[in-house]
């Protein structure tokens, strides 16, 4: 009888820090040797050759040189996976002009003054990038969530509560009003909201405020989310007091951006809506592609937050442990906690039994919620 004895050969390589010169991670092809062992005819079964399990191919590249992004798990060349990520600050109302965001890893999503969101999108591949924005000012609350990805952050300018954190020396920040050449004006619904950046025009603001473009040294290790594999996704169906979740509408925490999200079976992805104050409800979409955005992942996040002056202006406590959340994927729901206990430090999300969540592969869209702010899923409330 002959038996497959499968031989995985696992190359480890160090993880390493840009700046210092090391190749990162390297991925290897499992390598599939079969072994031919000599039986008894008498002893020949063939129920076991039957019962023989297929080898798990689903971390096999598709093509030589890729590897999976530690952002979306999608695989991606490894040059890509090396090159840090990029976080830009996107203004979201009826004037902004949004080019580029249906390929952004992950969105954020926050109240600014006046009940207005502001977007921040984290671009894991931004190697060919000819019109990407337009692009607002900065909070400084985005700047550590920016932090946790080691991504270069671009805003243009932003109120006085954002100077000491900028000042940082490991703030690698460009500010669009301090170095023009990082943007250009280009055709939008205003003249205000016509500020545009590139791939061109970021490596050269790199290049000008000397920011490696590698992952530092104290990042190139750290693990972010955790996937669960494609061939075994995460359904939620494990969770007896998982919810079904056809739409999880977010209007209630953002009256004026109105955005909610549906599920589409046939893709499995929650796509996004939303109705803005002065615009017809609909699909929020790349003016890029005409795309509409679409997550595999939804995270939501009740946050502590004060009011900072007459202005409206906003601070959140983006450092926190044992906060309330919920995830979304895969058409259903789950109450999580979450936590993030340095600048650099991912925000890490925990089912209610304590045990890390395993998001699935594709994009996340991250909705941060004021505390005591509520939102709904089918028709339902959720929050306080």
């Amino acid at each position: 009888m002959k038996k497959l004895q499968i031989i995985f050969l696992v190359a480890l390589s160090s993880l390493l820090l840009f700046g210092c010169g090391k190749d990162a991670e390297e991925t290897v092809q499992p390598i599939v040797e079969p072994i031919v062992e000599a039986q008894p005819k008498a002893e020949d079964n063939t129920e076991n050759e039957d019962e023989a399990e297929e080898p798990d191919d689903s971390d096999v590249p598709p093509a030589e040189g890729m590897v999976r992004s530690r952002i979306t798990n999608e695989w991606v060349d490894e040059e890509i996976d090396k090159t840090r990520p990029v976080a830009i600050m996107i203004p979201n109302s009826n004037t902004a002009s949004h080019y580029g965001l249906s390929n952004a890893s992950v969105l954020y999503e926050c109240n600014v003054e006046g009940s207005m969101t502001r977007l921040m999108a984290i671009f894991d591949d931004w190697s060919n990038i000819e019109k990407l924005g337009n692009i607002r000012s900065s909070r400084d609350y985005y700047i550590y969530w920016a932090f946790e990805w080691d991504a270069i952050y671009i805003h243009y300018g932003g109120p006085f509560y954002i100077d000491d954190l900028v000042g940082r020396s490991d703030t690698q920040n460009v500010n669009c009003i301090n170095f023009k050449n990082a943007t250009f004006r280009d055709s939008a619904k205003n003249s205000t909201d016509n500020a545009f950046t590139s791939t061109e025009r970021i490596k050269e603001a790199a290049k000008y405020y000397d920011y490696p473009l590698e992952y530092r040294d104290d990042y190139a290790d750290e693990q972010h989310y955790i996937f669960a594999s494609e061939q075994d996704p995460n359904t939620l169906e494990q969770y007896s007091d998982a919810i079904t979740a056809a739409k999880v509408d977010m209007s209630p925490a953002y009256p004026v951006t109105n955005c909610y999200f549906e599920y589409n079976e046939s893709t499995g992805l929650y796509e996004r809506f939303q109705h803005l104050s002065g615009d017809s409800d609909g699909p929020h979409i790349d003016l890029a592609n005409n795309q509409q955005l679409a997550f595999k992942n939804l995270l939501i996040q009740n946050t502590y937050f004060e009011v900072r002056d007459q202005k409206g202006y906003l601070s959140f406590q983006c450092h926190d442990t044992t906060r309330d959340g919920w995830f979304f994927t895969n058409g259903k729901g789950i109450h999580v906690t979450w936590e993030k206990t340095s600048d650099y430090g991912a925000t890490r999300y925990f089912d209610d039994d304590g045990n890390e969540i395993k998001l699935n592969t594709g994009k996340t869209m991250v909705c941060i919620l004021e505390d005591g702010d509520t939102f709904t899923v089918d028709g339902s409330t959720i929050g306080n």
